[in-house]
Parts: C-alpha cells; structure tokens; sequence
C-alpha cells in the first residue's frame, strides 16, 4: 500500500476532559494547541479518561511550559509497580516561536494560561490552552445574560 488510511483520519478529536469553568471565569483571547510529555501509567488513566483540568493551570518556567495542578488519577490495576503521582507538573510540548509569544503574552501583557480541552489527536494526547483575562463578577453577569437573552431570542424565533 502507497500509504496509511483511516477511517477516522477526518473525524474530530475524542475529547478526554473539559474544563467549562474556565470559559465562565476567563475571557478566552487564543487557543493554542499542546503535546504532553507523559508517563506510561499516565496514558493508561487516559485512555480510560480520569483525568481533571478544572483545577490546572499552566505557567512558563526556564523558557519551559508546564501543566500544574491537573489530576490524573491512576488505575489501580496498571500501576501497581510504579510510584503515582497524580497532580505532578507534567511538560508541555510547544514549538520555540510559540512558547516565546507565550512568555511576552503572560509576562508583559498580563495573561494567563487556562487548559481547556485534553483530547486524542493521532494517537497522541493533545492540551487546548488558552491565552485568557480573567472576568469580573459583572463581566460574568454580563456573559450570563447575553447567552439567556440569546436563547430566549431563539425561542421566540422558532414559534
């Protein structure tokens, strides 16, 4: 065969975890996609989906990108032999150009890196981060309201 194909070589990435908090308490300016450097009781939990993003955050240490706070809890069959720890800061995988644009966006500028999404993309575990500000308590009445207003908008569209 001249090359590899897939059935699922279009379809959508499966999502593992989802951090929805993060959309409610940040205003989300980009979306940059990253690898994680992962250990093999670390796939395994994945792959059965315990993972939590909903406490995570990632900062820039040494020029480095890493994922703090994210629990990945293991499986108690797969890693009897290995020392576990679930919340470890695991590295994040970027590119040069972007974990330089990064360090400037997060330093100078005032931003925050949120994870967003963790899901399979090829195999492979991928991390959604978000460039974010974070929201005021009127800013998130305010997002609040727009998305019931645009609802009820909807509603009334259809009858």
């Amino acid at each position: 065969m001249a090359g590899k194909s897939s059935a699922r070589s279009g379809a959508a990435p499966r999502v593992i975890a989802e951090n929805r908090k993060a959309r409610h308490d940040f205003f989300i300016e980009e979306e940059i996609e990253a690898g994680l450097a992962l250990r093999g009781w670390e796939v395994k939990s994945l792959r059965d989906g315990r993972a939590n993003l909903k406490e995570g955050y990632a900062v820039i240490r040494g020029a480095e990108a890493w994922l703090v706070g994210a629990n990945f809890s293991p499986l108690p069959s797969a890693s009897t032999h290995v020392e576990t720890d679930p919340v470890r800061p695991r590295k994040l995988l970027l590119n040069r150009r972007e974990l330089d644009r990064l360090i400037g966006s997060v330093e100078r500028e005032g931003y925050t890196l949120v994870p967003l999404q963790l899901y399979w993309k090829a195999g492979r575990a991928k991390l959604a981060l978000g460039l974010a500000k974070g929201k005021k308590q009127h800013d998130k009445r305010a997002s609040e309201k727009d998305r019931d207003w645009s609802r009820q908008k909807q509603r009334l569209l259809r009858h």
